[in-house]
């Protein structure tokens, strides 16, 4: 028997360690560990794990109509996991388990302790590379070594995608005759600590719903995207991140699909579609860093330096960020946005986060661990690397002197303040002339309904500055 171990890879198709666990003849039974515990440790928020417990309904029932056994195990945390496979595999009859490797590293320290595990019980353990396109350590500098800076790293990366090229693997052909499934709702594990496991009406499952946007995406804004990206109020985005954080859909998809689209490989940012390839770029960067800096996953900066720098830790004024009531339109529209949907779109990430890091001064693991605990399509590797390009700490960082303005982002990327209208309900009156700058215009109109700005941005970037130029010093 061989047993193929499901994790952030919920799909059929392009699947690694399912195409290499049914390639033989042997029986094949596939696994997915439910770990809620460590989910809350790991900060996973509660959308996130419905969109998970929803995928993993759905890949059951496709995997039952191949003639493959989906096995459920909860298990609250990854120390337990190795004793609970363990036993899964000699219950089963288990010789050689299958999975798509982690990059994570307390996930990487799991599977370790599983190899381990397993060995004394004579099964043998084959991990693949299932979550980039290019694994982490196949794009090397001159030196034989990981890049830690973005640009060389994506020209390397092409290169390496040149030379190597890949293949997308179909779904595997039916091993047997259907087999009935069972859905989660009705599992004797599902109780009020495991939470919802529906699917969110705004978040549908299932590959099909992510090839359909991929695709859609491709044919109706990729030419534009370039062009609508930074713009929150259009539809300029793919809105895939979910689908690829969970694995529904693999980054090799998108790039096959955008070859597809464009009958080519773009190369540089002057050909069309470059721009969005780009961003799988930067997704495969992140991953790789976080391979080649296992401390990045420790909460540890890019830069150790940066470590001495005098963040606050100040909680009324982190509430103020997280709940919207900043003061400025944008922040505020894209924290209510985040909260209400699950979802933010990626300027806004920037906006907000250089806000809190260089407008407030509070330390960026402190907005790392909220986007986890709220965001839908939360990556530890890709959260990471954004909050600390934005708080100056990491790789490819922002220099420290340059500070987002949030009146300008928002008058720069949400001209006629749609964006801001649909979600700061008090502002949804204002005039485009005013809703960037709002609080002239509300006192005249005696309103105190929206909340003052926090800070004074000038003051604040001022500080800022000051705090990085005062570790040059020491």
């Amino acid at each position: 028997m061989r047993l193929v171990w499901f994790r952030n890879d919920l799909r059929l198709s392009d699947n690694p360690a399912l195409r290499h666990g049914c390639a033989s003849d042997e029986p094949v039974a596939a696994l997915f560990i439910i770990s809620p515990t460590q989910w809350r440790q790991h900060k996973m928020a509660p959308i996130r794990q419905r969109f998970i417990l929803a995928q993993v309904d759905a890949l059951g029932r496709e995997l039952a109509a191949l003639g493959i056994q989906l096995h459920l195990l909860r298990v609250e945390t990854f120390a337990e996991v190795p004793a609970a496979l363990t036993d899964l595999c000699r219950e089963l009859g288990v010789s050689q388990l299958y999975a798509n490797q982690a990059i994570e590293l307390d996930e990487q320290r799991r599977d370790h302790a599983v190899t381990a595990a397993l060995a004394e019980q004579e099964v043998g353990c084959h991990w693949l590379n299932g979550c980039c396109v290019l694994p982490p350590g196949r794009v090397l500098t001159g030196g034989r070594e990981m890049f830690k800076v973005f640009t060389p790293f994506s020209r390397a990366w092409l290169k390496a995608l040149d030379e190597d090229g890949f293949v997308i693997h179909r779904a595997p052909a039916p091993r047997g005759e259907p087999l009935p499934w069972q859905p989660l709702a009705e599992r004797a594990f599902v109780d009020a600590a495991l939470g919802e496991t529906t699917p969110d009406p705004r978040w549908p499952v299932g590959e099909a719903e992510a090839l359909r946007r991929l695709h859609a995406f491709l044919e109706q804004g990729v030419l534009d995207y370039g062009e609508t990206r930074d713009f929150p109020a259009l539809a300029g985005t793919s809105v895939l991140s979910p689908y690829l954080a969970a694995g529904i859909v693999s980054p090799r998809q998108c790039v096959a699909a955008l070859q597809q689209r464009l009958g080519g490989r773009p190369q540089s940012k002057a050909q069309p579609g470059f721009v969005w390839l780009n961003e799988l770029i930067w997704r495969e960067f992140y991953r790789h860093l976080l391979v080649l800096i296992p401390t990045l996953s420790m909460n540890r900066p890019f830069k150790p330096e940066t470590a001495a720098l005098p963040w606050s830790w100040d909680p009324d004024a982190f509430a103020a960020w997280c709940e919207g009531r900043t003061g400025y339109p944008i922040v505020d529209a894209a924290m209510r946005c985040l909260n209400a949907t699950g979802w933010m779109h990626n300027r806004l990430r920037m906006i907000v986060a250089s806000f809190l890091t260089k407008d407030l001064h509070i330390h960026w693991r402190l907005g790392e661990d909220y986007f986890m605990s709220r965001l839908i399509d939360g990556d530890l590797a890709a959260n990471n690397g954004g909050w600390q390009w934005a708080a100056g700490t990491g790789a490819d960082a922002a220099p420290y002197f340059r500070v987002f303005n949030p009146t300008t982002q928002g008058q720069r990327f949400d001209p006629q303040g749609d964006f801001i209208r649909t979600w700061v309900s008090e502002l949804a009156d204002l005039p485009a002339t005013y809703v960037h700058q709002p609080h002239d215009w509300l006192r005249l109109k005696g309103r105190q309904d929206y909340p003052a700005p926090m800070v004074d941005h000038a003051v604040a970037r001022v500080r800022a500055i000051e705090m990085f130029r005062d570790l040059e010093k020491t």
